[in-house]
C-alpha cells in the first residue's frame, strides 16, 4: 500500500482581522475538523501559521482560504513532508504577529523595503555597496545564513532594533538587504529600517523558503540549512552544493543537529553530535548537567555512579575542572 503523502504550509498575510479572539476559536475548529496540525498567530494587523497534512487536507485548507475574501491573494509556500510537522493544533490571539513590542508601530501595508525576488535579491548580493542583514536569531544564523551577511547579535527578534541602532557603522552609506524564514519579520523590519534613515532598503519576498525553491538561483550563495519552527528542524536550501557552517556547540566540528538543553529551566538550543549529547548529557553547562532536573538523566535512567564517571570523563578529557 502507498504511503499517504504529506504536505507542510507556510503563509502570512497582513490584513485586517477585526475580532482575533473569534477568528482564532473558529478557526482551530476548522482546522480541526480538516485533521490538520500546527501553530497559528492572529491579530487585528492579520495571520501568520504553517500547518501540517495530508495533501488532500492541506489543499483543502488553501482552497477554503482563498474563498475568504480577506485571503483570496494570500500565498502559501507548500513543503513535501514524510507525515506532520507538528504534535497538535494551536491558532492563538496575539497582540502582534511577530514581536517588535515598538512605541510606533509599523504598518507593512504603509511603509516596507523594496521587495526583490530571488534572482533580483542574489544579484544585490553582489554589489559591493551591500551589506546583507539576517533578520533572524543567532540559533537560527547558526544552522545557515547567506554568505557573508551579518549576524546581529540578538536572541529574540525585539531585539534588532537596539542591535541596529548600536551599530549603525556597519550600514551607513549602503543598500542595505534583510531575509527572514518565509518574508513576514522582513515586512515590519525593512518598513522600521526605512522610518529611522535607511533610504535603499530591500527585502527577499517570500523569504529564504521561496529562494531555495527558485528554480533559476536554486538557493545559490546560501551557506548551511534552514532553521524552521516545526519537527524537521533543519531543511535544506542550496540546491547546488551543500557548505556546512554549523559548529558543535563542544568540539567546533561541523554539525548540524540541534537539541536542547536537557535542564527545563535552560532549554538552550545547541548545536550538539550525538556523541557529545551522551558525553555531556545533553547538559549545554555542568550546572545543568548536574541539575536534578536534567532530563537526560531520567530518560536514561542514570544513576548517580554513571553521573559522576561522565563528569570526571569531561574533566580528564577537555582538561576542566569541574566544580
Amino acid at each position: 500500500m502507498e504511503k499517504e503523502k504529506y504536505q507542510v504550509l507556510l503563509y502570512y498575510k497582513y490584513v485586517l482581522i477585526d475580532d482575533p479572539e473569534t477568528f482564532a476559536a473558529e478557526h482551530l475548529q476548522f482546522c480541526n475538523q480538516l485533521e490538520l496540525k500546527g501553530r497559528i498567530l492572529v491579530a487585528q494587523e492579520g495571520v501568520n501559521g504553517t500547518v501540517s497534512g495530508t495533501v488532500d487536507q492541506t489543499n483543502k485548507y488553501m482552497e477554503e482560504m482563498h474563498k475568504d475574501p480577506r485571503f483570496k491573494d494570500m500565498v502559501f509556500k507548500v513543503d513535501a513532508s514524510d507525515g506532520h510537522a507538528f504534535k497538535k493544533m494551536h491558532v492563538r490571539p496575539r497582540s502582534e504577529l511577530v514581536t517588535l513590542r515598538l512605541e510606533d508601530d509599523i504598518n507593512p501595508k504603509e511603509v516596507t523595503g523594496k521587495y526583490l525576488s530571488p534572482k533580483e535579491f542574489y544579484e544585490a548580493m553582489q554589489d559591493e555597496n551591500t551589506v546583507v542583514l539576517d533578520a533572524r536569531n543567532e540559533y537560527e544564523y547558526e544552522l545557515g545564513h547567506f554568505r557573508g551577511a551579518i549576524r546581529p547579535e540578538i536572541d529574540t527578534f525585539r531585539e534588532l532594533p537596539s542591535w541596529v541602532e548600536e551599530n549603525k557603522d556597519q550600514l551607513e552609506g549602503k543598500k542595505v538587504l534583510t531575509y527572514c524564514t518565509g518574508g513576514i519579520r522582513c515586512e515590519k523590519f525593512s518598513g522600521w529600517l526605512i522610518k529611522n534613515g535607511f533610504d535603499d532598503v530591500g527585502q527577499l519576498h517570500g523569504g529564504i523558503v521561496t529562494y531555495g525553491k527558485d528554480p533559476e538561483i536554486q538557493g545559490e550563495l546560501w551557506d548551511g540549512q534552514l532553521y524552521v519552527f516545526d519537527e524537521r528542524i533543519a531543511v535544506p536550501v542550496n540546491k547546488k552544493e551543500h557548505v556546512i557552517v554549523g559548529k558543535d556547540y563542544f568540539d567546533g566540528k561541523p554539525c548540524e543537529r540541534y537539541v536542547n538543553c536537557a535542564r527545563p529551566e535552560c532549554n538552550k538550543q545547541i548545536l550538539c553530535s550525538e556523541e557529545n549529547e551522551h558525553k555531556y548529557m545533553r547538559g549545554c553547562t555542568h550546572e545543568c548537567r548536574i541539575s536534578p532536573r536534567n532530563m537526560y538523566v531520567q530518560e536514561h535512567n542514570l544513576s548517580q555512579e554513571e553521573i559522576e564517571a561522565r563528569l570526571k570523563r569531561i574533566e580528564t578529557e577537555d582538561g576542566v575542572v569541574q566544580q
